[in-house]
């Protein structure tokens, strides 16, 4: 497994070398997940380009340390961009002879911001304890209170639901706590 500085080095001095190993480890998953989540192999071309472009342009600015893998952190960023465009295409209203022309900047800055929130949150998520991270974990996958109890042993749905908000209170006060926080919360 390469160093993700390796990758991010390669996008930032456009390496062909570079850029076409990116596109064969990593530009399949992101067509399936955008194929799965309502959408063309034309939206997961754009989405991909628009993260490497996201990417190379932030770690130019600032010199950033991607904790996993480099695909995994591609991953996530597309994921986030696709997500982020069917929620602008959930929530588009036509009207006949009227068309406005939207700047990209804005929609790059909200996914650059979204992603530095999705990095904040992940950094405190590892701070928790493996009991917390478990719980949470199945709560955030939607997992109903009883189900978590019986996976995880736990006596009652009562149980889960104290645990779940204490960790959640814990998850919370680390992200309040933590010096990126404030600089995250607009744009």
């Amino acid at each position: 497994m390469l160093n993700p500085t390796y990758f991010l080095d390669g996008l930032v001095t456009n390496n062909e070398t570079i850029v076409r190993e990116i596109y064969r480890e990593s530009f399949q998953n992101v067509v399936s997940f955008v194929l799965k989540n309502k959408g063309y192999q034309e939206d997961a071309e754009d989405v991909f380009q628009k993260a490497l472009l996201q990417i190379a342009v932030r770690y130019k600015k600032e010199k950033f340390e991607i904790k996993n893998t480099f695909e995994s952190y591609l991953f996530v960023v597309c994921r986030n961009l696709w997500r982020r465009e069917l929620n602008k295409q959930k929530n588009k209203v036509t009207i006949e002879g009227l068309s406005e022309l939207k700047d990209d900047k804005d929609d790059i800055a909200l996914s650059l911001l979204e992603q530095k929130r999705w990095e904040l949150f992940n950094d405190c998520l590892e701070q928790i304890s493996e009991n917390c991270k478990q719980i949470l974990k199945h709560y955030f996958a939607k997992i109903p209170y009883a189900k978590i109890a019986e996976q995880l042993n736990y006596n009652s749905e009562n149980v889960v639901r104290q645990r779940v908000f204490k960790c959640k209170s814990k998850l919370k006060d680390l992200v309040n706590k933590d010096k990126r926080f404030s600089s995250l919360t607009r744009l």
